[in-house]
């Protein structure tokens, strides 16, 4: 006996896309606003900021694509 799961792939891309956007402002505005506020950010502040950029983009390219047109197909 299987269940089915009703889930609601617009929202899921769309919020999905959110966070991508979300993480790569964050890591952006840390690099631009971190050094003039508080001086040379360490090193491992600087790659965390630009993980959270390479994430961003990772997150908001793939998201609209596994849950808007994957997901959807495949169900």
């Amino acid at each position: 006996m299987s269940t089915t799961r009703n889930l609601n792939y617009p929202s899921l891309a769309r919020r999905g896309f959110i966070l991508g956007a979300a993480l790569f402002l964050i890591g952006g505005l840390g690099h631009v606003v971190g050094p003039a506020i508080v001086g040379s950010l360490p090193g491992w502040e600087a790659a965390l900021l630009l993980d959270l950029e390479i994430a961003g983009i990772l997150i908001g390219l793939f998201a609209p694509l596994i849950f808007g047109i994957v997901l959807p197909l495949t169900e």
